[in-house]
């Protein structure tokens, strides 16, 4: 049935990668990161689209009136089940919308970016988490399908780069407001994890990225009524004149 909640079916392995050394690594460099990027992000909503790791670490940070965690499946931290490619608001009604990877997880990541971009406001904030698929998060994803191991990172589908992404929000009538590289290149078996690098910089230079945009005010364009001009009714017929001559 739409919009049922069904029970979560995260398996062990997804569960096991992010309590190890790279999951954890993940979590909390995007744990430090969110807040930055949510930082002058207001209004009543924020909807977090997709369940990534544990609950809602991502949403501490938020500073919207009201924070919500739609996911397809019941998870703890849960707070709604829908489709992601159907959400139940109206169009043009949420503040902020948080993509944690979720592109990277569904078979038709344009269908719910679309989605993300009909229930957002004007000027509504949209952030995106993803894996860089040009660093070593990328080849050793490559490597591991290449020799049939576990999907790296667990449940993933694909690595969209920031490039694409930024082809498809404009697209969708967004404007870029900034791009946060984090992660390092090589995904190394580290759970000692450095200050995080919050910065602006080239998601090319990083393991991941968070791109934040910002949906474009649709401006209406006055014009100005056409002057009528009595059209001829048979083509080649002469014009009346009211001339009287001999």
């Amino acid at each position: 049935m739409k919009g049922q909640c069904l029970e979560s079916s995260r398996d062990t392995p997804a569960t096991d990668w992010f309590e190890g050394p790279l999951g954890t690594r993940v979590l909390r460099e995007e744990a430090t990161l969110a807040p930055l990027a949510l930082d002058d992000v207001f209004g009543f909503e924020l909807l977090q689209v997709g369940a990534w790791g544990p609950a809602r670490h991502l949403l501490d940070g938020a500073r919207t009136q009201h924070t919500t965690l739609l996911a397809p499946e019941l998870s703890p931290g849960v707070t709604l089940c829908a489709p992601l490619d159907s959400l139940p608001f109206r169009s043009d009604s949420i503040d902020a919308i948080f993509l944690p990877h979720t592109l990277e997880l569904v078979e038709d990541p344009y269908a719910v970016l679309r989605e993300a971009e009909r229930v957002l406001c004007a000027e509504g904030c949209l952030m995106i988490c993803g894996f860089n698929p040009f660093s070593g998060w990328g080849i050793r994803r490559a490597f591991a399908h290449y020799v049939g191991r576990t999907v790296f990172p667990p449940q993933t589908q694909r690595m969209l780069s920031e490039r694409r992404l930024r082809d498809w929000v404009a697209l969708l009538g967004f404007d870029v407001d900034n791009v946060y590289g984090y992660l390092g290149l090589l995904p190394a078996r580290d759970a000692r994890v450095r200050s995080v690098d919050i910065r602006p910089r080239a998601a090319w230079t990083a393991g991941a990225y968070l791109l934040k945009v910002r949906k474009r005010v649709k401006t209406m364009t006055l014009v100005r009524p056409r002057r009528r001009v009595r059209q001829r009714v048979l083509v080649g017929a002469a014009e009346p004149t009211s001339k009287v001559g001999p």
